[in-house]
């Protein structure tokens, strides 16, 4: 019988103070080898870096939404060939970009906001990419977001892109983390991260939505600067949102 949205509630619940890699590993019991991990950042290749360790078969899969820095796409290979396991690429659809791109130029989120590109070149191409899966796993932390990632639960039923005919689970394992124990945690295990974070890059998105941030500032004061504060989210996880 198929687990109901508060039968993960309960497990979340169970599961709030356990150490990433056990959540990783009840996500692996349950649903592997049709998992994945969702890569673009420090903390999803920690994610990697756990997975690798726990003998379970997984998916890792990244969106190429044709704007990454040219450091993201090279970090990209360094994980392929650090851990010897493919990264599906999805890429959005080219028509959506070229009428996008007709009608309103390569720079309209400065005007208009981000979500129109971001709807184009990340939220479809990422519901292709989770079509495929039973699960997927997720680098959020409740520290990134003060408003729209503070609730975040380590284990929940998809609430935005689950379909009628799939149920979509999203694990969180790094949900009660902090960005100094992800740090932590790649000094010491010497995981590879992206050279734009010594640059002063926290949160990493495409090039022109994408900032340094200067000391004191909040990561996400580096991605979509020039909109409101306190909604930074592209789309991927718009079922994070509080009312």
């Amino acid at each position: 019988m198929p687990l109901e949205v508060a039968d993960f509630a309960e497990l979340a619940e169970t599961y709030a103070q356990r150490h990433p890699s056990e959540i990783l590993t009840l996500a692996f019991e349950m649903f592997s080898p049709s998992v994945g991990i969702s890569f673009s950042g420090a903390e999803d290749v920690v994610l990697v870096e756990m997975a690798s360790k726990l003998g379970h078969k997984f998916r890792v899969f990244s969106l190429d939404t044709g704007r990454l820095h040219a450091q993201t796409l090279r970090f990209l290979d360094q994980v392929r060939e650090r851990y010897q396991v493919p990264v599906e690429v999805f890429f959005p659809r080219p028509e959506a970009v070229e009428k996008l791109v007709r009608e309103k130029g390569l720079f309209s989120f400065y005007q208009d906001g981000h979500q129109e590109c971001c709807g184009v070149r990340k939220v479809e191409p990422l519901r292709r990419a989770l079509s495929t899966l039973k699960a997927w796993v997720t680098g959020q932390r409740r520290d990134q977001s003060p408003s729209t990632r503070s609730f975040v639960p380590v284990i929940q039923a998809d609430p935005t892109f689950s379909t009628p005919t799939n149920e979509l689970v999203k694990f969180n394992p790094l949900a009660n983390w902090s960005s100094r124990q992800v740090w932590d945690y790649i000094r010491e295990h010497k995981v590879p991260f992206n050279p734009l974070h010594e640059r002063g890059f926290i949160s990493i998105g495409c090039e022109p939505c994408t900032r340094a941030v200067l000391p004191g500032q909040h990561e996400r004061e580096g991605r979509w600067w020039w909109e409101e504060a306190t909604r930074k989210e592209c789309g991927l996880h718009s079922g994070n949102k509080v009312a």
